[in-house]
């Protein structure tokens, strides 16, 4: 009567599945951090605030010249859904580019985020700013980095 434990074998079997899923995904999450750090700092951000929650919006919003309580806006479902679009068409014309490539940047982030990033897109300022009376946000203007207490050099 050998009677063999066939979760054992099932379990292994499991693991080494999700195994194979994670590498390829982990690469791709990769690419896609590197690409959006390098879109932060072509913005004249530091690149680091990409893997920041949080943060990353806050300074994404800079970068697009909104106001920062646009991150309420992304706490509200199904409004966020409209704001987060609307951020990435701002992020892509911040860019010089098309509603295109907004789109690309929605469907294959993994493939337009290391594109804007590393490509020959340079950053042409805050495309959203000038809106509606708002006054434009210029993002190198008085940055200070929060972990420098240095004032800013005049």
């Amino acid at each position: 009567m050998d009677n063999y434990d066939q979760g054992a074998a099932s379990a292994t079997q499991l693991a080494m599945f999700f195994s194979m899923l994670l590498i390829p995904m982990l690469i791709v999450w990769v690419v896609s951090i590197a690409g959006l750090w390098k879109v932060y700092e072509k913005a004249g951000k530091p690149g680091w605030a990409a893997i920041i929650p949080i943060y990353n919006v806050i300074v994404w919003l800079e970068i697009i010249g909104k106001p920062t309580w646009w991150l309420i806006l992304l706490l509200i479902p199904c409004v966020n859904i409209i704001f987060a679009v609307w951020m990435t068409n701002l992020l892509s014309k911040s860019f010089g580019q098309s509603e295109g490539f907004t789109i690309g940047l929605i469907i294959l982030p993994f493939v337009f985020y290391p594109v804007l990033g590393f490509g020959n897109y340079p950053y042409v300022g805050p495309a959203g700013a000038g809106f509606a009376g708002y006054k434009p946000y210029d993002p190198g203007a008085n940055y200070q980095d929060p972990f420098n207490n240095n004032p800013p050099q005049v």
